[in-house]
């Protein structure tokens, strides 16, 4: 009797889910690492070589980079991320995605607070933002992140786990996706993320702006 009560209050798997990554994604640049180059240049040009060449990974390297960061500086950090660039396409995108009642999740590697000020009020369009969060109240930033894994500051991998779907679609472009990517029903792929997936011989469409995704998925899906 217990089992099947705990059975049916599991809802059901939505059809499909969008899961997709912020910085250097929804950006036209790399904003969080712009930002740690900007803010910790000298232990960035030390980690960042390593991070990407898979040798140091995500949870600590970013880890450490941001907690370098002095919570003073947390307000620059904020102007720092204004007037960013996003990529064109994402609106009609979200509207797509609205009609067809498909869930938009952003999982961010990088810190909320650069999400919610590049997006502004299209920040409201996303069903969900997984990203890191900081304390500022000590001397330096301290790191808050619910779903942190074992090689990462956010695992997209988890956060995929919480919004089961019989179609998982990811959208990304470095290394932060890569685990997402791989766990994905359909990934759309650029820089780094292309790179690495060509590594795994895993498949990808390719992709510069959302008009490219909007057109790839109404073929899809329509």
């Amino acid at each position: 009797m217990t089992d099947d009560k705990q059975k049916s209050s599991i809802p059901n798997n939505q059809q499909r889910v969008v899961f997709c990554d912020f910085d250097g994604t929804i950006t036209v640049e790399e904003t969080f690492v712009a930002m740690l180059k900007h803010f910790a240049p000298e232990l960035s040009s030390q980690l960042m070589p390593e991070i990407y060449a898979r040798r140091l990974s995500l949870r600590s390297g970013v880890r450490q980079l941001l907690e370098s960061i002095p919570s003073e500086r947390y307000g620059e950090i904020v102007e720092f991320s204004r007037a960013k660039l996003m990529r064109p396409g994402l609106v009609e995108l979200l509207n797509f995605l609205d009609e067809k009642k498909v869930d938009f999740a952003i999982v961010s590697g990088g810190l909320r607070i650069m999400v919610e000020t590049v997006m502004g009020d299209l920040v409201k369009r996303a069903s969900v933002i997984y990203a890191v969060d900081v304390d500022a109240s000590g001397p330096r930033l301290q790191v808050n992140s619910e779903f942190e894994g074992d090689e990462e500051l956010v695992s997209k991998v988890r956060v995929m786990g919480q919004h089961p779907a019989q179609e998982q679609v990811a959208i990304g472009d470095s290394l932060t996706d890569f685990n997402m990517a791989l766990q994905a029903s359909s990934v759309f792929a650029r820089d780094r993320l292309a790179e690495y997936l060509d590594e795994q011989q895993k498949p990808y469409t390719k992709w510069d702006n959302f008009f490219d995704i909007l057109e790839n998925l109404s073929q899809k899906w329509n």
